[in-house]
């Protein structure tokens, strides 16, 4: 319950401060090279277009769905360390030890297993909503665009990407957590306390460098959800993005990601250790 709880609190933080770079990222993702030239060029560009409140176009599907997403997440990673525990230290409970950095690995790994079930839908409308710009807008809100993808196509329409978000999510969260974990131990004090700085640095870091080694994945899983054909591959995204250009074509977006990433990571595990703390001294 706490860290279900306190995973929603945390998921909640991290849309309000990091969802408009977010939106800048996918529509970097999913439009031609020449339309942006920079990140600032397209946060100044959505601005022009759909004012301030374009920074959160579609930010209504994430945002409803962040609390469980991120309660699910952390609950899952909870899950993964009792799961290593059982495993790997059958005496656990009689001969307590810290777990290595490949233990919180594969536990955030396993973390990303229930969360891509709602991860999918939700990353899906947010795409579609995202790549939406005044006047000409097609639908209303999230609702609008669910209904519209179940009724064209069901719910495999609704749950497109799903395969590409869990080869993204799974190493994602490994490092995000074994990251975190392990900076957050740099910054214990000898009772093993941390300070929220030190939460927060370990949270931004942890932000930072999960979304590197995924990020290409993340471009492909984009073109995806946004594609209106229902039997794109894969495959078929990653050869159209390669011969459009190359290696770098896999990469738009990444500077508004790592910038969003820090504060967004940070704000998470700030708003999820709190809530922790919160049951821990209260219930």
């Amino acid at each position: 319950m706490a860290s279900f709880v306190s995973g929603g609190v945390g998921g909640v933080c991290s849309i309000a401060v990091g969802y408009p770079f977010d939106l800048v990222k996918v529509r970097m993702q999913t439009s031609s090279p020449s339309e942006y030239k920079s990140s600032i060029d397209c946060f100044s560009k959505t601005i022009k277009q759909d004012g301030f409140r374009g920074l959160y176009r579609g930010a209504l599907a994430p945002m409803v769905g962040v609390a469980p997403l991120f309660a699910v997440c952390f609950w899952g990673y909870d899950i993964g360390k009792d799961i290593i525990k059982y495993f790997r230290y059958p005496d656990y409970d009689k001969n307590p030890r810290a777990l290595t950095l490949v233990d919180y690995g594969v536990a955030g790994f396993i973390s990303a297993i229930p969360s891509t079930i709602l991860t999918a839908p939700f990353e899906r409308i947010k795409v579609i909503l995202q790549l939406q710009a005044q006047p000409s807008r097609q639908f209303t809100g999230a609702l609008d665009v669910a209904s519209h993808l179940y009724r064209t196509g069901g719910l495999n329409s609704l749950f497109k990407g799903s395969v590409a978000t869990l080869v993204r999510d799974g190493p994602n969260s490994a490092l995000y957590f074994a990251t975190y974990e392990y900076v957050k131990q740099v910054f214990a004090n000898e009772n093993g306390d941390v300070s929220l700085t030190g939460i927060s640095l370990a949270g931004g870091m942890a932000g930072v460098l999960s979304w590197i080694p995924v990020f290409p994945i993340d471009t492909v899983k984009s073109h995806l959800q946004a594609s209106n054909s229902p039997n794109l591959t894969f495959k078929e995204i990653t050869n159209r993005i390669y011969a459009q250009g190359g290696i770098r074509a896999f990469f738009p977006g990444l500077g508004p990601t790592l910038v969003r990433s820090f504060p967004a990571s940070a704000a998470t595990f700030v708003g999820y250790e709190l809530c922790m703390d919160f049951f821990k001294k209260y219930i």
